[in-house]
């Protein structure tokens, strides 16, 4: 398989041409929440505005998004069926979890990954000094068919002006917007469906569902640390398998793969080869490599190189806790 320069450069979203929303989902208008950024780069994602820019629309058996927040922004809490795993681009965050987010919490670091389990409620919050960016892997085609909200966070948005509708979609009634007929707003959990929602202590939590990045650097200083899979750190089925890579893990000679992959840098540049040419890949892009293409990838500066590299595989796309 070949691809040309040009070929190639569609399947590259660079960090510079990210397109953020800012209404991406219900608690857009929620003080607290309101100036969080929402990115979609490869799939559809979950988000729940019409207004989301997708970057690369074909999906490799799962996802990729990212969100972008300012100091003391929450994403608030919400719960996915299948996978979702971050890790910090950029920033010092806390992601918290539980039915009102206080059953645990840990903080996490520039290149620190976290696979939070399914099937419970979560949040994340920026507690660095400045603007802050994570990167995201959702599980599945369709990311799991949307979000599941605590029951709080629908309330708070309706206050705020935003309606979320059974069908999936924000309607903004602070903008004369309101339910299409025949349209329900989504119910809110009851009180039996909230019970099967388990609320972890952060010791069943952390040792299993993160990896801190230094860790991970010394793992992969001579072969890709195995982060996200079956036989890898934090052993997991999610639909997909993640690894570090470093200057001293990767291979020299090209190389072809049966799956999807997608590069994700995130620290130095690399430069990316293949028949038919070559692209220097910077902090924060992403590649999308298809299967079947033979390439290599080796650091283009001297000083710290890393980048995750997701894989898919024919696992289902969840769930990752099954308590």
């Amino acid at each position: 398989m070949t691809l040309s320069p040009e070929e190639m450069e569609a399947r590259i979203v660079r960090y510079g041409d990210l397109k953020p929303c800012r209404s991406a989902f219900i608690d857009a208008h929620t003080p607290g929440s309101n100036q969080k950024e929402n990115f979609t780069i490869v799939g559809g994602g979950v988000s729940e505005s019409s207004d989301q820019h997708v970057h690369i629309s074909d999906t490799p058996g799962f996802n990729i998004g990212a969100a972008g927040q300012p100091p003391k922004c929450l994403n608030s809490l919400h719960t996915h069926s299948t996978a979702e795993v971050f890790f910090v681009l950029s920033g010092r965050w806390r992601f918290f979890w539980g039915r009102y987010g206080d059953a645990g919490q840990v903080v996490l670091e520039e290149g620190d990954i976290i696979n939070i389990p399914t099937g419970i409620f979560r949040g994340f919050e920026n507690i660095g000094t400045d603007y802050g960016m994570i990167m995201a892997v959702l599980g599945g085609d369709d990311a799991g068919g949307g979000v599941v909200w605590a029951p709080q966070v629908i309330e708070n948005a309706k206050e705020h002006g935003l309606v979320l509708g059974e069908n999936g979609k924000l309607y903004d009634t602070k903008a004369g917007q309101s339910l299409p007929e025949g349209v329900q707003p989504m119910p809110l959990l009851t009180e039996s469906e909230l019970a099967r929602y388990p609320e972890l202590p952060a010791s069943e939590v952390v040792p299993h569902y993160v990896a801190r990045y230094w860790d991970l650097m010394a793992l992969a200083s001579n072969s890709p640390a195995k982060v996200i899979g079956e036989n890898a750190l934090l052993r997991d089925k999610p639909g997909f398998e993640v690894e570090l890579l470093t200057r001293g893990s990767v291979p020299a000679q090209p190389a072809s793969c049966d799956q999807h992959e997608v590069l994700m840098v995130m620290r130095g540049h690399w430069k990316l080869n293949w028949e038919g040419g070559s692209r220097v890949l910077a902090p924060g892009d992403t590649c999308a490599i298809p299967p079947q293409l033979a390439y290599a990838i080796e650091p283009a500066m001297s000083g710290e190189a890393s980048l995750y590299r997701v894989r898919s595989t024919d696992d289902p796309a969840g769930p990752t806790w099954r308590g």
